[in-house]
């Protein structure tokens, strides 16, 4: 396995944390390579996700500041996920791992040496996981246990706990990246990759400042997300229930017939208009989960870019430290054609 390091950290309005997480991540970067576990040329990559404050300003000056740092701009907002496809992306043809973490600072980035000596012992993914939920409010620490508890009851492979705080070496992110759906889910995609792998334990701390950019309806989407992309069991549930209420009103047929012949009919609206209300919002329900997933579909057929980049300065950064290693070397090749490394890379 070899040894340069890309940690990758999607940033949107992060102006508030990002020069802290730049130093923090940056001391650890430096004793990384200081140990000799890392080459000297492993970088920090920001992923300006369409931030309106002073985020990319920051990230400009930061790789004026020192090499180590770097990025690239989206057009607009695309969203976390995309953010951090477009990081592992730009970093597979130099990279031999890559970590992916938030800008925030909740995640224990100590952890990161405890995961690059996992890399070394041959893992291709090491997960970062959670070992308590303390900073979560009841109610969020509730709802999060039972999406777990919900996503393995249908059939979902899932790390509880684990969210996007990873080690992945070159060839688990090049599996990743064949992954195509625009409808992403990376947390549930990658244990479908396979590879040796392990786990990490480590206690999440408050965000370090600003605000969270997940709020409860962005968590509830997030969560139908996960569960409409991995699973058809929400569409199954609702045939099964739909077979029991169908049996039910059969039932009820028959003791309307019976009591129709034995003259014993009791008139009343109420039975009427409940069972009309519940039958017609269980169909509405029916029709928005089926609505989901043909949504879905939608979305899937129409193959539109996931992000759009505006400023790489990553893979022009990379590409021009190639060129002087090889002017240095005198193995320069045709100044028109891309280094060699960049050739096997085709992932959209």
């Amino acid at each position: 396995m070899g040894n340069r390091l890309t940690i990758v950290s999607p940033c949107y309005n992060e102006e508030d944390v990002l020069a802290e997480a730049a130093k923090l991540l940056g001391e650890i970067l430096d004793k990384l390579i200081a140990q000799g576990k890392i080459a000297a040329d492993s970088k920090i990559l920001f992923v300006n996700d369409g931030s309106v404050d002073a985020t990319w300003q920051m990230i400009k000056e930061l790789e004026h500041k020192s090499p180590k740092y770097t990025g690239i701009k989206f057009s607009r907002n695309f969203g976390h996920q995309n953010a951090l496809m477009a990081g592992l992306k730009k970093a597979l043809p130099w990279s031999d791992m890559v970590i992916t973490i938030d800008v925030d600072l909740q995640d224990d980035v100590e952890k990161i040496y405890e995961m690059v000596d996992c890399y070394h012992a041959g893992n291709d993914i090491v997960y970062a996981v959670r070992n308590n939920r303390d900073t979560d409010s009841k109610f969020k620490r509730n709802t999060a246990l039972f999406f777990y508890w919900m996503m393995k009851k249908m059939g979902v492979e899932l790390v509880p706990n684990h969210a996007d705080y990873r080690l992945m070496s070159q060839r688990a992110v090049k599996a990743l990246l064949e992954y195509r759906e625009e409808n992403l889910f990376i947390r549930g995609i990658i244990p479908k990759l396979g590879f040796k792998n392990t786990k990490v334990y480590y206690a999440r701390k408050e965000r370090y400042a600003g605000v969270s950019h997940y709020p409860l309806k962005k968590m509830l989407n997030f969560a139908i997300n996960g569960i409409t992309s991995f699973t058809i069991v929400p569409i199954k549930i609702m045939l099964y229930l739909g077979i029991v209420i169908s049996t039910l009103s059969g039932l009820c047929l028959l003791w309307v017939l019976y009591s129709f012949l034995t003259s014993h009919t009791v008139s009343g609206w109420a039975s009427v208009m409940m069972s009309l209300w519940f039958l017609g919002g269980f169909q509405l329900i029916t029709i928005s989960i089926v609505g989901t997933y043909i949504g879905k579909i939608f979305v899937e057929t129409k193959h539109r870019p996931r992000y759009i980049i505006e400023e790489d300065d990553y893979t022009q950064g990379m590409t021009n430290q190639l060129a002087q290693s090889q002017v240095a070397h005198g193995t320069l090749r045709d100044a028109g054609k891309l280094p060699k490394e960049l050739n096997h890379v085709n992932v959209n």
